[in-house]
Protein backbone atom coordinates (compact mmCIF):
# COMPACT_ATOMS: atom_id res chain seq x y z
CA UNK A 1 0.00 0.00 0.00
CA UNK A 2 2.77 2.13 1.36
CA UNK A 3 4.85 1.99 -2.35
CA UNK A 4 1.62 2.79 -4.29
CA UNK A 5 1.24 5.79 -2.16
CA UNK A 6 4.04 7.12 -2.74
CA UNK A 7 4.14 6.20 -6.39
CA UNK A 8 0.93 8.35 -6.25
CA UNK A 9 3.06 11.35 -4.06
CA UNK A 10 5.05 11.48 -7.59
CA UNK A 11 2.59 11.50 -9.65
CA UNK A 12 0.88 14.35 -8.14
CA UNK A 13 3.96 16.00 -7.67
CA UNK A 14 4.68 16.00 -11.64
CA UNK A 15 1.04 16.74 -12.42
CA UNK A 16 1.47 20.10 -10.49
CA UNK A 17 4.08 20.99 -13.01
CA UNK A 18 2.79 19.76 -15.96
CA UNK A 19 -0.91 21.81 -15.16
CA UNK A 20 1.05 25.06 -14.90
CA UNK A 21 3.49 24.67 -18.15
CA UNK A 22 1.91 27.01 -20.28
CA UNK A 23 2.59 24.53 -23.29
CA UNK A 24 0.35 21.74 -21.40
CA UNK A 25 -2.44 24.47 -20.32
CA UNK A 26 -3.04 25.61 -24.33
CA UNK A 27 -3.84 21.64 -25.13
CA UNK A 28 -7.00 22.22 -23.32
CA UNK A 29 -8.10 18.89 -23.65
CA UNK A 30 -4.96 16.75 -22.04
CA UNK A 31 -4.78 19.90 -19.40
CA UNK A 32 -8.51 19.46 -17.90
CA UNK A 33 -7.71 15.57 -18.08
CA UNK A 34 -4.64 16.24 -15.78
CA UNK A 35 -6.20 18.68 -13.71
CA UNK A 36 -9.14 16.30 -13.07
CA UNK A 37 -6.55 13.87 -12.25
CA UNK A 38 -5.23 16.20 -9.97
CA UNK A 39 -8.18 17.07 -7.98
CA UNK A 40 -8.87 12.84 -7.82
CA UNK A 41 -5.28 12.44 -5.98
CA UNK A 42 -4.80 16.09 -3.68
CA UNK A 43 -7.12 14.22 -1.32
CA UNK A 44 -5.36 11.36 -1.50
CA UNK A 45 -1.66 12.65 -1.24
CA UNK A 46 -3.05 14.94 2.27
CA UNK A 47 -3.80 12.36 3.82
CA UNK A 48 -1.28 10.33 3.23
CA UNK A 49 1.24 13.14 4.38
CA UNK A 50 -1.11 13.73 7.78
CA UNK A 51 -0.10 10.04 8.19
CA UNK A 52 3.67 10.17 7.49
CA UNK A 53 3.31 13.59 9.99
CA UNK A 54 1.51 11.71 12.83
CA UNK A 55 4.76 8.95 12.35
CA UNK A 56 7.57 11.54 13.05
CA UNK A 57 5.27 13.08 15.82
CA UNK A 58 5.45 9.36 17.67
CA UNK A 59 8.87 9.60 16.99
CA UNK A 60 9.49 12.29 18.60
CA UNK A 61 7.38 11.07 21.49
CA UNK A 62 9.46 8.25 21.85
CA UNK A 63 12.40 10.05 22.11
CA UNK A 64 10.75 12.54 24.95
CA UNK A 65 9.81 9.21 26.98
CA UNK A 66 13.23 8.14 26.86
CA UNK A 67 15.40 11.17 27.58
CA UNK A 68 12.59 13.79 29.42
CA UNK A 69 12.20 13.40 33.01
CA UNK A 70 9.68 11.68 34.83
CA UNK A 71 6.86 14.24 33.93
CA UNK A 72 7.59 14.84 30.52
CA UNK A 73 7.45 11.33 29.76
CA UNK A 74 4.37 10.87 31.54
CA UNK A 75 2.76 13.61 29.24
CA UNK A 76 4.63 12.47 25.95
CA UNK A 77 3.49 9.10 26.37
CA UNK A 78 -0.20 10.14 26.52
CA UNK A 79 0.57 11.95 23.31
CA UNK A 80 2.27 9.22 21.92
CA UNK A 81 -0.84 6.92 22.10
CA UNK A 82 -3.00 9.56 20.72
CA UNK A 83 -1.35 10.24 17.77
CA UNK A 84 -0.87 6.23 17.29
CA UNK A 85 -4.61 5.89 17.39
CA UNK A 86 -5.36 9.12 14.93
CA UNK A 87 -2.55 7.46 12.63
CA UNK A 88 -4.24 3.95 13.09
CA UNK A 89 -7.54 5.79 11.98
CA UNK A 90 -5.68 7.47 8.89
CA UNK A 91 -4.11 4.40 7.89
CA UNK A 92 -7.58 3.07 7.16
CA UNK A 93 -8.69 6.14 5.48
CA UNK A 94 -6.44 5.59 2.94
CA UNK A 95 -7.06 1.96 2.18
CA UNK A 96 -10.40 3.12 1.68
CA UNK A 97 -9.28 5.68 -0.84
CA UNK A 98 -6.96 3.42 -2.38
CA UNK A 99 -10.22 0.17 -3.04
CA UNK A 100 -10.57 0.97 -6.57
CA UNK A 101 -13.67 3.23 -7.72
CA UNK A 102 -16.85 1.90 -10.33
CA UNK A 103 -15.67 3.90 -13.15
CA UNK A 104 -19.86 4.34 -13.31
CA UNK A 105 -20.24 6.01 -10.18
CA UNK A 106 -20.46 9.16 -11.44
CA UNK A 107 -22.88 8.80 -13.96
CA UNK A 108 -27.01 9.52 -14.09
CA UNK A 109 -28.99 6.40 -14.09
CA UNK A 110 -32.06 4.59 -15.69
CA UNK A 111 -34.64 2.67 -13.15
CA UNK A 112 -36.74 0.46 -14.23
CA UNK A 113 -39.46 -0.89 -11.66
CA UNK A 114 -41.52 -4.37 -12.85
CA UNK A 115 -44.73 -5.50 -10.92
CA UNK A 116 -43.83 -9.24 -9.75
CA UNK A 117 -45.75 -11.01 -7.97
CA UNK A 118 -49.14 -10.00 -6.31
CA UNK A 119 -51.10 -8.75 -9.56
CA UNK A 120 -52.85 -5.22 -8.75
CA UNK A 121 -50.89 -4.74 -5.51
CA UNK A 122 -47.51 -5.39 -6.59
CA UNK A 123 -48.39 -2.50 -9.41
CA UNK A 124 -50.01 -0.42 -7.22
CA UNK A 125 -46.31 -0.78 -5.06
CA UNK A 126 -44.09 -0.53 -7.62
CA UNK A 127 -45.84 3.19 -7.75
CA UNK A 128 -45.24 4.07 -4.62
CA UNK A 129 -41.17 2.63 -5.01
CA UNK A 130 -41.39 5.11 -7.85
CA UNK A 131 -42.46 7.88 -5.95
CA UNK A 132 -39.95 7.30 -3.36
CA UNK A 133 -37.22 7.76 -5.90
CA UNK A 134 -38.51 10.61 -7.30
CA UNK A 135 -38.67 12.36 -3.77
CA UNK A 136 -34.84 10.87 -2.87
CA UNK A 137 -33.84 12.66 -5.76
CA UNK A 138 -35.87 16.34 -5.16
CA UNK A 139 -34.07 15.86 -1.50
CA UNK A 140 -30.39 15.63 -3.60
CA UNK A 141 -31.76 18.47 -5.59
CA UNK A 142 -31.22 16.05 -8.87
CA UNK A 143 -33.36 16.01 -12.06
CA UNK A 144 -35.93 13.22 -12.72
CA UNK A 145 -36.74 12.61 -16.35
CA UNK A 146 -39.77 10.15 -16.66
CA UNK A 147 -38.71 7.53 -20.40
CA UNK A 148 -41.57 5.55 -20.36
CA UNK A 149 -44.42 4.47 -17.93
CA UNK A 150 -47.04 1.84 -18.54
CA UNK A 151 -49.76 2.29 -15.53
CA UNK A 152 -52.82 0.00 -14.96
CA UNK A 153 -56.38 1.88 -14.62
CA UNK A 154 -55.92 1.82 -11.24
CA UNK A 155 -52.90 3.83 -11.55
CA UNK A 156 -50.39 0.92 -10.70
CA UNK A 157 -46.79 0.51 -12.77
CA UNK A 158 -47.28 -2.35 -14.92
CA UNK A 159 -43.65 -1.34 -16.20
CA UNK A 160 -42.10 2.46 -15.50
CA UNK A 161 -38.69 3.79 -16.72
CA UNK A 162 -36.69 7.01 -15.69
CA UNK A 163 -33.83 8.66 -15.49
CA UNK A 164 -32.22 10.67 -12.97
CA UNK A 165 -29.54 13.07 -13.43
CA UNK A 166 -27.38 13.70 -10.46
CA UNK A 167 -23.96 13.89 -9.36
CA UNK A 168 -22.64 10.45 -8.36
CA UNK A 169 -26.22 9.58 -8.88
CA UNK A 170 -25.35 6.03 -9.80
CA UNK A 171 -22.77 5.42 -7.05
CA UNK A 172 -25.81 5.84 -4.26
CA UNK A 173 -28.61 4.38 -7.03
CA UNK A 174 -27.16 1.36 -7.51
CA UNK A 175 -27.85 -0.64 -4.18
CA UNK A 176 -31.38 -0.33 -5.42
CA UNK A 177 -31.23 -3.44 -7.94
CA UNK A 178 -33.24 -6.39 -6.99
CA UNK A 179 -36.48 -7.78 -5.54
CA UNK A 180 -38.87 -5.71 -3.24
CA UNK A 181 -41.53 -7.35 -1.57
CA UNK A 182 -43.99 -5.39 0.38
CA UNK A 183 -46.36 -6.72 3.15
CA UNK A 184 -49.96 -4.72 3.71
CA UNK A 185 -53.51 -5.01 3.58
CA UNK A 186 -54.61 -4.00 -0.21
CA UNK A 187 -57.14 -1.51 -0.26
CA UNK A 188 -59.44 -4.11 -2.06
CA UNK A 189 -58.60 -6.82 0.45
CA UNK A 190 -62.47 -6.93 2.68
CA UNK A 191 -60.88 -9.44 5.07
CA UNK A 192 -58.14 -7.49 6.56
CA UNK A 193 -55.89 -10.36 5.49
CA UNK A 194 -52.18 -9.10 4.77
CA UNK A 195 -50.51 -10.00 1.22
CA UNK A 196 -47.14 -10.20 -0.03
CA UNK A 197 -46.49 -9.13 -3.29
CA UNK A 198 -43.10 -8.12 -4.75
CA UNK A 199 -41.80 -5.58 -7.31
CA UNK A 200 -38.67 -5.65 -9.70
CA UNK A 201 -35.93 -2.63 -9.75
CA UNK A 202 -33.18 -2.53 -12.24
CA UNK A 203 -30.41 0.15 -11.83
CA UNK A 204 -28.53 1.02 -14.90
CA UNK A 205 -25.95 3.50 -15.69
CA UNK A 206 -26.28 5.86 -18.29
CA UNK A 207 -23.74 4.43 -21.33
CA UNK A 208 -22.51 7.06 -23.68
CA UNK A 209 -21.49 7.34 -27.21
CA UNK A 210 -17.82 5.87 -25.69
CA UNK A 211 -18.79 3.29 -23.60
CA UNK A 212 -20.90 1.45 -26.12
CA UNK A 213 -20.50 1.16 -29.75
CA UNK A 214 -24.20 -0.18 -31.22
CA UNK A 215 -24.26 -1.32 -35.17
CA UNK A 216 -27.43 0.25 -37.13
CA UNK A 217 -28.08 -2.94 -38.75
CA UNK A 218 -28.57 -4.92 -35.27
CA UNK A 219 -31.26 -2.26 -35.02
CA UNK A 220 -34.97 -2.21 -35.96
CA UNK A 221 -37.16 1.18 -35.22
CA UNK A 222 -40.78 0.66 -35.07
CA UNK A 223 -43.47 4.25 -34.33
CA UNK A 224 -47.03 3.73 -33.04
CA UNK A 225 -49.42 5.94 -31.18
CA UNK A 226 -48.78 6.12 -27.84
CA UNK A 227 -51.34 6.25 -25.45
CA UNK A 228 -52.05 5.07 -21.43
CA UNK A 229 -54.66 3.39 -19.43
CA UNK A 230 -58.17 4.46 -19.61
CA UNK A 231 -56.92 6.33 -23.25
CA UNK A 232 -54.91 9.17 -20.89
CA UNK A 233 -52.35 11.28 -23.52
CA UNK A 234 -53.20 9.33 -26.83
CA UNK A 235 -52.03 11.05 -29.90
CA UNK A 236 -52.81 11.15 -33.09
CA UNK A 237 -49.74 11.09 -34.26
CA UNK A 238 -47.15 8.17 -34.34
CA UNK A 239 -44.86 9.59 -31.13
CA UNK A 240 -44.27 6.57 -29.55
CA UNK A 241 -40.96 4.87 -30.50
CA UNK A 242 -39.96 1.17 -29.87
CA UNK A 243 -36.67 0.20 -30.66
CA UNK A 244 -35.58 -3.23 -30.79
CA UNK A 245 -31.96 -4.72 -31.00
CA UNK A 246 -32.30 -7.81 -32.66
CA UNK A 247 -28.98 -9.66 -31.56
CA UNK A 248 -29.51 -9.58 -27.63
CA UNK A 249 -33.35 -9.10 -28.38
CA UNK A 250 -33.58 -6.09 -26.08
CA UNK A 251 -36.43 -3.67 -26.47
CA UNK A 252 -36.87 -0.63 -25.68
CA UNK A 253 -39.76 1.68 -26.12
CA UNK A 254 -40.80 5.28 -25.11
CA UNK A 255 -43.89 7.36 -25.35
CA UNK A 256 -43.21 9.52 -22.51
CA UNK A 257 -43.15 12.79 -25.01
CA UNK A 258 -45.32 14.19 -27.71
CA UNK A 259 -42.28 14.70 -29.77
CA UNK A 260 -41.42 11.49 -31.95
CA UNK A 261 -37.91 13.13 -32.31
CA UNK A 262 -37.57 13.63 -28.53
CA UNK A 263 -39.09 10.02 -27.80
CA UNK A 264 -36.43 8.82 -29.88
CA UNK A 265 -33.71 10.02 -28.07
CA UNK A 266 -34.56 8.84 -24.88
CA UNK A 267 -34.79 5.07 -26.42
CA UNK A 268 -31.54 4.64 -27.64
CA UNK A 269 -29.64 6.37 -24.18
CA UNK A 270 -31.82 3.80 -22.44
CA UNK A 271 -30.93 0.94 -24.98
CA UNK A 272 -26.92 1.55 -25.05
CA UNK A 273 -26.96 1.45 -20.96
CA UNK A 274 -29.11 -1.63 -21.32
CA UNK A 275 -26.37 -2.85 -23.96
CA UNK A 276 -23.67 -1.62 -21.76
CA UNK A 277 -25.07 -3.64 -19.17
CA UNK A 278 -25.51 -6.69 -20.69
CA UNK A 279 -22.07 -6.75 -22.84
CA UNK A 280 -20.20 -6.04 -19.23
CA UNK A 281 -22.04 -9.39 -17.89
CA UNK A 282 -21.27 -11.35 -20.61
CA UNK A 283 -17.65 -10.28 -21.28
CA UNK A 284 -16.67 -10.63 -17.51
CA UNK A 285 -17.27 -13.55 -15.55
CA UNK A 286 -16.18 -11.78 -12.38
CA UNK A 287 -18.04 -8.64 -12.99
CA UNK A 288 -21.06 -10.98 -12.87
CA UNK A 289 -20.00 -13.00 -9.98
CA UNK A 290 -19.82 -9.54 -8.08
CA UNK A 291 -23.24 -8.55 -9.35
CA UNK A 292 -24.45 -11.48 -7.40
CA UNK A 293 -22.31 -12.10 -4.55
CA UNK A 294 -21.88 -8.27 -3.34
CA UNK A 295 -23.94 -6.02 -1.78
CA UNK A 296 -23.45 -3.30 -4.32
CA UNK A 297 -25.05 -4.29 -7.29
CA UNK A 298 -27.23 -7.65 -6.32
CA UNK A 299 -28.85 -10.14 -8.53
CA UNK A 300 -32.09 -8.38 -9.95
CA UNK A 301 -33.85 -12.24 -9.00
CA UNK A 302 -32.73 -11.42 -5.32
CA UNK A 303 -34.48 -10.36 -2.78
CA UNK A 304 -33.14 -7.61 -1.27
CA UNK A 305 -35.62 -5.61 1.09
CA UNK A 306 -38.94 -6.35 2.54
CA UNK A 307 -41.40 -3.02 3.41
CA UNK A 308 -43.61 -4.48 6.39
CA UNK A 309 -46.64 -1.63 6.67
CA UNK A 310 -48.46 -3.52 10.05
CA UNK A 311 -45.06 -2.74 11.51
CA UNK A 312 -44.34 0.28 9.84
CA UNK A 313 -40.43 -1.32 9.54
CA UNK A 314 -38.34 -1.56 6.34
CA UNK A 315 -35.52 -4.53 6.41
CA UNK A 316 -32.69 -4.92 4.32
CA UNK A 317 -31.67 -8.49 3.96
CA UNK A 318 -27.86 -8.10 2.85
CA UNK A 319 -26.70 -6.03 5.59
CA UNK A 320 -29.29 -7.16 8.07
CA UNK A 321 -30.93 -3.89 8.86
CA UNK A 322 -34.15 -2.61 9.57
CA UNK A 323 -35.22 1.03 9.82
CA UNK A 324 -38.92 1.82 11.86
CA UNK A 325 -39.64 4.92 9.96
CA UNK A 326 -41.42 2.79 6.53
CA UNK A 327 -43.50 6.00 5.93
CA UNK A 328 -40.45 8.67 5.92
CA UNK A 329 -38.73 5.77 3.93
CA UNK A 330 -41.35 5.92 1.25
CA UNK A 331 -41.21 9.85 1.40
CA UNK A 332 -37.33 9.80 -0.29
CA UNK A 333 -35.25 9.67 3.42
CA UNK A 334 -33.28 7.12 2.19
CA UNK A 335 -29.76 7.92 3.50
CA UNK A 336 -29.81 6.24 6.14
CA UNK A 337 -29.96 2.97 4.29
CA UNK A 338 -27.52 3.84 1.42
CA UNK A 339 -25.17 5.32 3.70
CA UNK A 340 -25.16 1.72 5.40
CA UNK A 341 -25.46 -0.55 2.12
CA UNK A 342 -22.09 2.03 1.02
CA UNK A 343 -19.96 0.82 3.92
CA UNK A 344 -21.20 -2.58 3.80
CA UNK A 345 -19.97 -2.29 0.59
CA UNK A 346 -16.65 -0.97 1.21
CA UNK A 347 -16.02 -3.04 4.25
CA UNK A 348 -16.13 -6.21 1.77
CA UNK A 349 -14.25 -4.80 -0.36
CA UNK A 350 -11.41 -3.89 2.35
CA UNK A 351 -11.74 -7.32 3.96
CA UNK A 352 -11.33 -9.09 0.38
CA UNK A 353 -8.07 -6.83 -0.07
CA UNK A 354 -6.74 -7.71 3.58
CA UNK A 355 -7.54 -11.25 2.82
Amino acid sequence: MFERLEELKKRFAALNEMIADPEVVARQEEWQKLVKEHAQLAPIVEAYDAYCEMGAEMEACQSMMKEGDKEMADLAEAEYYDVKERREKKEQDLKIMLLPKDPMDDKNVIIEIRGGAGGEEASLFGTDLMRMYHRFAERLRWKVEDIDVNLTELGGVKEATFMIKGQGAYSKMKYESGVHRVQRVPETESQGRVHTSTVTVAVLPEAEDVDIEINEKDIKIDTYRSGGAGGQHVNKTDSAVRITHLPTGIVVACQDERSQIKNREKAWRVLKSRLYDFYQTQKDKEYAENRRTQVGTGDRSERIRTYNFPQGRVSDHRIGLTIYALEDFLDGNMFEMVEALALADQNAKLSKIED
